[in-house]
């Protein structure tokens, strides 16, 4: 899972690369800081992890190519508002609401996954329909919410640098 030369190992990395610089992103826009290459680099493997998720072998719809077709186009708008409208009025809600968005997307995917492979949390909801998988992605998405709120504030104009 984790081996890089892998279809699957490298759509890891690239996940865990982009929730890694993803929370740096989202601090720093609760913060009211731009930082530009930390800001690429998380749209960038954003991307790519949702993209490569559709690389794997399937023969029907999942859940997977719909949460990953939702974060393409919470990217799609998401890109245009940081680097095409420079967060200009509202280009500025619709740029912090898809940085968070994207975040939390991808924070789903790897609780669903920790859910379906680490054993132990695989014991307590093996079809991701029981309580402590609700729980689990409940109390997630209530946090992405406030940081979301957060975001909203610190992204203000007032709140940026010149």
């Amino acid at each position: 899972m984790f081996d890089p030369t892998t279809w699957t190992g490298f759509h890891t990395w690239l996940s865990l690369i982009a929730i890694a610089t993803g929370f740096i992103v989202l601090a720093d826009l609760i913060a009211g800081r731009d930082r530009p290459r930390w800001i690429a680099a998380f749209l960038t493997t954003a991307f790519a992890t949702s993209a490569t998720g559709f690389g794997f072998p399937f023969s029907a719809l999942l859940p997977s190519h719909i949460v990953g077709t939702v974060a393409l186009v919470v990217l799609a708008a998401t890109v245009p508002a940081r680097y095409l409208f420079r967060r200009t009025g509202r280009w500025n809600t619709v740029y912090a609401v898809g940085i968070v968005a994207s975040q939390w997307l991808l924070v789903f995917v790897a609780i669903a996954q920790a859910f379906a492979k680490v054993p132990a949390l695989q014991s307590l909801a093996p079809t991701q329909s029981e309580p402590p998988f609700a729980i689990a992605q409940g109390v997630v998405l209530l946090l992405f919410v406030l940081a979301g709120v957060a975001a909203l504030r610190g992204s203000q104009p007032s709140a940026l640098p010149a």
